[in-house]
């Protein structure tokens, strides 16, 4: 079995998920949700954001390297009655299909090779939910591997295509013990 998997089976057979904590860019911003259509939790975890989109109406899928995960996920939404697809994928840019998903979630996950396969899986007019981690940290809480940490205002070069809705990099600016640390956010919409 793939070393990586492999570390994710482990990572989630050890977590016990007690409560669905959202990613924050979604919480925050649940408003521009549309009330019904497809999304996409994309690396999904233990399915938070999968969870939160089904609830919000949204018929969900939701992929994860990770069988552990999904067999999580898929158990959970099963007793919650909630209209979640999980599966368990090694996510390439072949694993998308153009025009699939009225909304994408990204939450702490990066690979720059992935981000032509999301803006093409979006409908027009579809949303892109991402925040993931960053190069300038107030912690070492966060991975350390430059591949998975976003330069300074990298998710708006990555995502240059679709319409900016809303971004955050608070980066190390101002008073370093509150607001938003060692992540971006970013909400765009791809135009027709």
């Amino acid at each position: 079995m793939d070393a990586v998997i492999c570390k994710w089976n482990h990572t989630y057979s050890q977590l016990v998920q007690t409560s669905y904590q959202p990613a924050q860019i979604l919480t925050e911003n649940d408003f521009l949700l549309p009330t019904t259509g497809t999304a996409l939790d994309l690396a999904c975890g233990l399915g938070a954001n999968a969870v939160f989109l089904a609830q919000h109406g949204l018929a969900v899928t939701a992929w994860d390297i990770s069988f552990v995960a999904i067999d999580k996920l898929t158990t959970y939404a099963a007793q919650q009655g909630l209209n979640i697809n999980a599966c368990q994928e090694k996510i390439v840019a072949d694993s998308f299909t153009e025009c699939s998903f009225d909304v994408i979630v990204v939450s702490r996950f990066l690979d720059r090779t992935l981000t032509d396969a999301i803006i093409g899986a979006l409908k027009p007019d579809g949303l892109l939910f991402y925040q993931t981690f960053t190069q300038e940290k107030t912690s070492q809480n966060s991975p350390n591997n430059p591949d998975y940490l976003l330069g300074c205002s990298e998710l708006l070069e990555l995502f240059s295509p679709l319409k900016v809705v809303f971004y955050r990099e608070n980066a190390l600016i101002g008073e370093q013990l509150r607001g938003l640390r060692n992540e971006a956010q970013f909400v765009g919409q791809k135009r027709k």
